[in-house]
């Protein structure tokens, strides 16, 4: 898709409507791509992310299901075995907890179990992560109830153009895709280069800017919080690497450590509880291959070991801001030591 002269169109949208577009070229490009789920069709999406695939593909592509995940995500693993590629919608993430069978041990096992004889194309969407009022059951990310199965990708997306351009990659991928959307950023608009020029390989980090003093890989709503960080620790003398690490599986390995190892100083910034978050996997992993030339410990900063809070004043206390993020690498880079969490005067 090019704009006059041969450039590619780009175009200022908002999130949600970027998932739509990549939902509608891949249909168009591709009569196997279906798409399904809870108020999916009529309704356009919960948070509108497939207005407008139901009046252009009709009812057979585009369906609205029953209120029962174990029935979507099951057709789906049957669907995509016999030649289609079916995205399902998953309205929120906690909602995999009553079909979790079928995603790490239906879809993310066939082709192993097969020896390769069966792929399963899926694509499972879903909405993820607080700042929008939804209450303890309705605002975590959960991607570590994923990260631990083989057979499995994960895909973590931070604006509208990540969105679309891995959206387009999940689909056409031959495995199984989990595919987590922050409902907080669906508002949010931003440039989106469309067509083929706008996709974006799975596997692959984004360096967001360039530094010499300290690394930062985040991944979701959160990249957002830490590029404010990063230009308020600018102005602070601090240089950061900002890296949107956005695919979660396989997360890239050759990015991340090739960027710490010019900074020495690695920071991960994510919207988990502090015990078993996905960062855990990553300062292990810079800390084995790069122990010795860091100057500091690997940093996590991550939400406190709670529930989600419903309180608007709580909830944006629980997910690390942008100034909190600030202090805890500037404490990082000036001391070289740890620093404590805010919560730790509570515990």
């Amino acid at each position: 898709m090019l704009a006059q002269g041969g450039e590619p169109l780009k175009k200022r949208m908002r999130m949600n409507q970027a998932i739509a577009a990549a939902l509608h070229d891949e249909m168009a490009a591709d009569d196997t791509v279906v798409c399904y789920g809870e108020d999916v069709a009529e309704a356009g999406g919960v948070f509108k992310t497939s207005q407008g695939l139901l009046e252009e593909f009709g009812p057979m592509r585009v369906r609205d299901t029953p209120i029962s995940e174990m029935a979507i995500l099951g057709s789906a693993v049957g669907a995509a075995t016999a030649g289609l590629r079916p995205v399902v919608e998953i309205m929120f993430v906690e909602f995999f907890g009553v079909c979790l069978d079928q995603m790490v041990t239906q879809a993310a096992k066939l082709h192993y179990l097969t020896n390769g004889a069966v792929t399963v194309p899926m694509v499972a969407r879903a909405s993820v992560g607080a700042g929008r009022g939804f209450g303890a059951t309705h605002s975590q990310t959960c991607e570590t109830w994923f990260t631990a199965t083989p057979g499995l990708k994960i895909v973590h997306v931070s604006n509208g153009a990540s969105a679309y351009g891995l959206l387009r990659s999940a689909i056409r991928d031959d495995n199984p895709v989990v595919f987590l959307e922050p409902k907080s950023i669906y508002g949010t608009r931003s440039e989106v280069v469309l067509g083929e020029a706008g996709i974006v390989p799975l596997g692959q980090a984004a360096t967001m800017r360039t530094g010499s003093d300290v690394t930062i890989v985040s991944l979701g709503q959160l990249v957002g919080a830490a590029t404010e960080a990063a230009d308020s620790l600018e102005n602070d003398g601090i240089s950061v690497e900002l890296i949107d690490l956005q695919t979660l599986k396989p997360w890239d390995r050759n990015t991340v450590l090739a960027s710490v190892a010019r900074t020495q100083r690695a920071v991960i910034v994510e919207e988990n509880p502090f015990s078993g978050g996905w960062g855990n996997d990553l300062s292990a992993t810079i800390a084995a291959e790069l122990f010795g030339e860091l100057e500091a410990p690997v940093l996590r900063v991550t939400t406190p070991d709670v529930p989600v809070p419903f309180s608007r004043s709580l909830e944006f206390q629980y997910l690390p801001s942008a100034s909190y993020i600030a202090s805890q690498v500037a404490q990082l880079c000036q001391t070289g030591k740890t620093p404590e969490p805010w919560w730790s005067q509570f515990t």
